[in-house]
């Protein structure tokens, strides 16, 4: 679960001395910011590496590299982008090390199952969901949560991938026919529609 993390926790992660840190974010406004988008950035983590407990590991990595890049005086539309940037970069560098270490596990996210009557059949769906998830790319992963969970727009998946913006639609739509073919729905089923966000 997501743990509750403080700018002075942050900030101790580091052995540099505070005064050569550089940070410009004061204690409050960074208290806000993670307030308004730590929930986000760690479901987002938890989805794409499939297990919470690195999430919660990512997610303090995150916020500490995103002070020491010194992002804090962008726009908010700027700065929650690089902070997402950075969570994309942490997850697939662990994956690469836990791939170099382990190079023939794959890893599929157990979800208890409730025995009992809708709860059973929602949580058989969530299961069926995450295997299907686990089946695709982590780049697929990473933006169909960003355009659907985080209703992010292709501009801002764009930025936050390291895509252009003009490649990211045909992918979207590719990473939703694989997606909708691992759930085994038929082609005309895949969904459609732009990201939540609704801008491009």
């Amino acid at each position: 679960m997501l743990r509750d993390t403080t700018f002075t926790d942050v900030s101790r992660t580091s052995a540099l001395d505070d005064a050569s840190a550089g940070f410009v974010m004061d204690e409050d406004a960074f208290r806000a910011f993670y307030e308004r988008t730590a929930r986000g950035v760690w479901a987002y983590l938890a989805r794409i590496s499939g297990d919470p407990q690195l999430a919660d590991d990512l997610l303090q990595e995150a916020f500490y590299r995103f002070l020491r890049a010194d992002a804090t005086h962008d726009s908010e539309t700027h700065r929650r982008n690089s902070l997402y940037r950075i969570a994309t970069n942490l997850a697939r560098d662990e994956r690469r090390r836990r791939l170099i270490r382990a190079p023939f596990s794959l890893p599929c996210p157990d979800i208890e199952r409730v025995p009992s009557g809708d709860q059973a059949g929602a949580t058989e769906r969530t299961t069926d969901f995450a295997r299907a998830m686990s089946q695709l790319k982590p780049r697929e992963r990473a933006m169909l949560w960003l355009a659907y969970a985080e209703g992010a727009s292709y501009r801002e998946i764009a930025s936050v991938l390291g895509l252009r913006p003009a490649s990211l639609k045909p992918m979207l739509f590719r990473a939703r026919r694989r997606l909708a073919a691992f759930l085994g729905h038929k082609p005309g089923d895949a969904p459609s529609q732009m990201p939540a966000g609704g801008k491009s």
